[in-house]
């Protein structure tokens, strides 16, 4: 059995070469990254222009609580986030952060900048540290969504898609022991 090229043929490498967003200064950025990332032997470089192809599902936002626990032992550092940065509200203090992200919320972003922090933009920090010397890479967590909570594999109790939880919905063999059997949760 050969390939058939004929129908889509055989593809190399599943992932993006370009961003599919038409917004301009994502754009700017992937022509910017691409030149640091073909200049510089940094890998840093190849990894955020890798992730600014990807799509919203694959640039999962990242509380600010999150990043605050995951900066604690880095301080100092700049926090990079390819995506957005959420607030939180029960973070009731906010450590002194440099936090450099595609999108920041403005709650966020004033609680960083009142605790003496900084927000930054890609650019500038390709001004600052061009083969992300003193920076780390972080990112949201991709399973967080409610969809993945049916997904086989990726959830513990796969949970069905149901129209209601009532006594009709889904209740037959396998849910309860009276009916057959039923089966125990992972």
């Amino acid at each position: 059995m050969g390939i058939d090229i004929e129908a889509g043929g055989r593809v190399k490498k599943a992932r993006r070469d370009s961003p599919r967003s038409e917004n301009p200064y994502v754009r700017l950025l992937v022509k910017l990254y691409r030149f640091l990332a073909r200049r510089t032997d940094a890998k840093f470089n190849k990894v955020v222009l890798r992730r600014l192809f990807m799509s919203r599902t694959n640039r999962p936002p990242i509380s600010l609580s999150r990043v605050a626990r995951y900066m604690k032992p880095y301080e100092g550092k700049t926090a990079v986030i390819v995506g957005k940065v959420l607030d939180d509200e029960r973070l009731l203090d906010v450590p002194k952060l440099s936090v450099c992200a595609l999108a920041v919320t403005e709650t966020a972003r004033a609680r960083i900048e009142k605790s003496g922090g900084e927000v930054i933009t890609f650019d500038q920090l390709a001004l600052r540290s061009p083969t992300g010397e003193n920076t780390m890479l972080l990112r949201g967590r991709k399973h967080q969504r409610e969809v993945y909570r049916h997904f086989f594999g990726v959830a513990k109790n796969v949970k069905p898609y149901v129209r209601a939880k009532g006594r009709k919905f889904e209740s037959a063999r396998g849910r309860r022991a009276s009916r057959g059997y039923k089966k125990k949760s992972a």
